[in-house]
């Protein structure tokens, strides 16, 4: 069994937790990963209803008898911080805080026995991260989907960890059991993965978003931030979202002065997202996407990667002679 920081520290048999991503990790994927030994994670986004928070919790958790953890986005608890609340009441082992300044949050969520993490995507980041007492650190590199910085992973990852020795974990491009041990071997406590879990049956996105994940390339991508632009988010600038292409981002990728005085486009973005038409909506998936290849548990695929992982780790030795 793969033992580091991350699992001792939550009781896990696999260096693995499920990205907090929006729109896709309820409860009842943040179960299933927490199931297969990792620790699932519950993406709460900005327009999310406190009850939301309770009812995912409840599921994730059902029992007690695995962990679970909720993401959080600091730009957007903010103005929201009834969904910290929710977030504390819901008593999870981990919540992470990220995009944005995470210390308002730290001293409340630690008041209550809750563990902190933040994704941090450059030197600043860590500094911040750490004055702030964030326990667990999330080098993401731009490789990841959804919302990402600039940097790629493995160059940020070799660098947060020369800044810290608090526990740091990898996110961005990683799908496989030899990705995963690369990114133990080089230092990391755990994986944090999010495209991987894109074709999982218990996420909350749709059939149809699925079936594109497991049909995409991982070519098929870009970094734009037309998606929020059109919608009138207010995600801040420094954080584009990885998403696959589409006709609208073709269109529009490029041309986000423009597409902000365009009602007629921003129209058709947020009628998309109520109708699920890919064409236009945005589907944040990193440039891993294509390794996924069919649909399956969360909970398979995490003993998978943990499985590989293993048997890659015990191969390493060879290597030295």
């Amino acid at each position: 069994m793969i033992t580091t920081a991350l699992t001792r520290w939550f009781d896990l048999t696999a260096p693995i937790v499920g990205a907090p991503m929006a729109g896709v990790a309820g409860g009842a994927l943040a179960r299933a990963v927490s199931l297969g030994g990792g620790l699932g994670m519950i993406g709460v986004g900005n327009a999310a209803a406190p009850e939301f928070v309770a009812e995912q919790a409840a599921i994730a958790a059902a029992d007690d008898d695995v962990p679970f953890g909720i993401g959080l986005m600091a730009w957007a608890i903010a103005d929201r911080p009834e969904l910290l609340a929710a977030t504390i009441a819901a008593r999870p082992a981990l919540v992470s805080v990220s995009f944005g300044d995470p210390a308002p949050s730290v001293g409340p969520l630690h008041d209550a026995g809750i563990a902190v993490a933040a994704q941090v995507n450059t030197v600043a980041d860590v500094t911040r991260a750490q004055e702030a007492g964030v326990d667990v650190l999330v080098a993401q590199g731009t490789e990841a989907g959804g919302h990402t910085g600039q940097r790629a992973l493995l160059p940020l990852l070799q660098e947060v960890l020369t800044l810290t020795d608090r526990p740091v974990l990898a996110a961005g491009g990683i799908a496989t059991g030899a990705g995963t041990a690369a990114a133990l071997v080089a230092g990391a406590a755990g994986v944090w993965i999010g495209t991987p879990l894109l074709a999982c049956p218990e996420a909350l996105n749709s059939p149809a978003a699925r079936a594109r994940v497991t049909a995409a390339a991982g070519e098929e991508t870009v970094l734009t931030r037309a998606f929020d632009v059109a919608q009138g988010l207010a995600w801040p600038a420094r954080w584009p979202g990885r998403a696959l292409v589409n006709d609208f981002s073709r269109t529009w990728h490029g041309r986000e002065a423009e597409l902000a005085g365009s009602p007629d486009a921003a129209r058709r973005v947020v009628e998309a997202r109520r109708s699920g038409d890919l064409d236009a909506a945005p589907l944040y998936a990193g440039e891993s996407v294509g390794l996924v290849t069919g649909e399956r548990s969360a909970t398979d695929v995490v003993r998978e990667l943990t499985a590989d992982a293993e048997r890659t780790l015990r191969a390493v030795p060879r290597l030295l002679r």
